[in-house]
Order: C-alpha cells, then structure tokens, then sequence
C-alpha cells in the first residue's frame, strides 16, 4: 500500500510538503505542486478527504445562511452554490432562518461557526453591528449575496436593487402610465433585507424624475410571496381609484397580484398592467414582464470567492466594493399602455364576505 513518505521520496520533498500540495495549499509553489501530484498519479496515491480536512484543521463544510429556502430567489442561489461547492470537495450546511430575528442572533452570538464550518455564505439576510466582533474575532471568512449591509472583509454580490425597481417603473411610464403602485415586503418585518427598502427607493425616485408624485394609497406592503401579492393587490383594490399599473418588488407578488386582479374580473395588461423583479422560473409560463436578475450567477461566484479566499488566492478588488451584477428588461405580455379609465362596473369586490 502506498504511503505519503512514498510520494515525498519520489517527489524529493517533505511529507509535508506532500500534505499541503494535495490539500491546495497557498503556501506551496506552482512547480512543486505539479510534482507531487505526478508522483502521486504515478504511485497511485490518493490522500483520504476526512483525514486532510482533520489535518488541515477544516471541516470541508460550507455554511450558507437564508431568511427562508421555499421561496425562489433563496433556492435558486443555493443550488447553485451546492453544485459548485460539491465539484470542489465541499459539502453545504444549510442555515434556514424562517424569517426569524432570534434564530440569526443566535446563530451568530452563541453558536460556534467557525468550529463546525470553513466559511459562511450570507444570502439576503443583513448582519448588524454587534455580529461584527464575533466574525472578525474569529476570522470565519465569508461573502454576503443580495444584501446593502458590508461586513467587514468580506466580499459582497448582488444586483443593484434601485436601478432594477427604476427600470421597472422607467417601462412603465415609458408606456404611458402614471398611476403606479408598488406592492413589496414590510421594511418593518424581522430578518428584512435591503432589497425591500432599496427596490421602493427606485420606485419613488423614477416617478419624482418623471415629475410623477408618489401616492402613499398606492403603496401596500405584504410578504414576499405569491400570497402576500394577492393579499396587497386586494388591499389596492379595496382603496378604490384603481392604478394603471402594479410594481411588484418580486415575481412571486406580481402573480399574486395578477391573480387577484383577474378574480375581481380585470384583465392584464388591459386594465391594469404587472411587472416584477427576478424572472422567476415561472414568469415566461404566466406572461409576466419583469426586471431579470440572475440568481442561480450569484450563487455560483458566491461559491468560488469563497473557494478562493479558502485557497488564498483572493480578488482583492472584491473586499473594497461589492460585486454589481447586471439585471435586464423582460417584456412579456403583463404590460401594456393604459386604456382608459376604468368603469364602475368592470370591478367585482374581493373583500371577504
């Protein structure tokens, strides 16, 4: 059976050596690793998973942190970042937090990351200050996905929630509407990520370029679901002077919303228009024209930062400024130019009996 003192004497370098080249260590040079690793090939040495990780003094697991893992956007990141993180060696340990601000404190203040995981992947959910001593005593490395906040030394990837809710809402006036409402999650609610404050930034700021005045009657909060859509389009229709037109802070609201609007017998896009934010893997089935972001991207990079920083090979432009990725316009059959005011009797009431 071969051993790694075999590998070394071939090789005409330490066990060590040997150890760390196998085990993709910064600290061993190009030329050397590229021996080992033949003499390995050539003796047929393959070094053991379990015993590298215990030698190396890591887990060979990744944590990744979501608000809630039913809904798209948090599946679709972290199935990416499991592919790319199973390819490299890695297994996932999965964080759900179910929208909880206990169950993150804690995770964050007691629990002993760095003991059980390599580094931990944040997805959309904020870190505050008092969670930034525990990181930076420990050094658990990290990057953040779809969230404003900075945590010190760490990466960041996202999109650049205020220019999609502004290009949304730019289409929108682009096809002649001016009573547009917006529908999002509750700034108030636990576990709130910057995508609900940032995307409603975008939203008032496009109508006030366009000399439009934002109508707070206009503006309905709910959960980031297809429920909380019906539930905020309901809510709109209730407050009667129907809209033109429904921003939607996601996808799986905007179907909500454009199946609350059918059931009280409006069509879309002819008496009310629709979009969203996400191209949801179901927005091409139901006609919804939405703002693309691409979820399954930020997973994947998330994945080989953080591989990266494991092998010390980071980009150091990353840990100045987040990584900005690029939404695009999807236009469907949800939109279209507003026809008029609406008559009384085309509305059928949805309040419950």
């Amino acid at each position: 059976m071969t051993r790694i003192d075999d590998v070394a004497r071939l090789a005409g370098v330490s066990t060590a050596t040997v150890s760390r080249a196998l085990r993709g260590l910064p600290t061993v040079s190009a030329s050397t690793r590229d021996r080992v690793l033949l003499a390995a090939a050539e003796l047929g040495y393959t070094v053991s998973p379990s015993a590298s990780r215990l030698a190396g003094g890591r887990t060979g697991t990744i944590g990744v942190v979501v608000p809630w893992i039913t809904r798209w956007f948090f599946s679709t990141v972290v199935e990416a970042a499991e592919s790319t993180l199973h390819l490299a060696g890695y297994d996932l340990l999965l964080y759900t937090l179910g929208g909880r601000e206990h169950v993150r404190k804690r995770l964050f203040r007691t629990a002993d990351l760095h003991k059980r995981v390599d580094a931990v992947m944040l997805v959309a959910t904020n870190v505050q200050a008092a969670d930034f001593a525990t990181i930076t005593r420990r050094a658990i490395p990290g990057v953040t996905v779809s969230s404003g906040t900075v945590v010190p030394g760490w990466p960041g990837i996202r999109i650049d929630d205020v220019a999609a809710a502004r290009t949304a809402v730019a289409h929108l006036l682009s096809l002649g509407h001016r009573r547009v409402a917006h529908i999002s999650g509750s700034p108030t609610a636990e576990l709130t990520h910057t995508a609900h404050v940032d995307r409603r930034q975008g939203y008032r700021q496009e109508l006030l370029a366009a000399g439009v005045t934002p109508d707070p009657r206009l503006d309905v909060n709910d959960e980031f679901t297809i429920s909380g859509g019906t539930r905020a389009t309901e809510e709109l229709l209730r407050r009667g002077n129907i809209p033109t037109a429904i921003f939607a802070a996601c996808d799986e609201m905007a179907m909500g919303a454009m199946s609350a609007l059918r059931l009280a017998g409006l069509r879309v896009p002819q008496d009310v228009s629709v979009i969203g934010i996400d191209d949801h893997a179901l927005a091409a089935v139901v006609g919804l024209t939405t703002v693309a972001q691409p979820a399954a991207e930020q997973g994947r990079l998330a994945a080989t930062v953080l591989l990266d920083q494991l092998c010390g090979q980071s980009d150091e432009s990353l840990f100045t400024a987040p990584l900005i990725l690029p939404t695009r316009l999807v236009v469907r059959e949800s939109t279209g130019p507003p026809r008029g005011k609406l008559e009384p009797d085309r509305l059928t009431t949805t309040e419950a009996g």
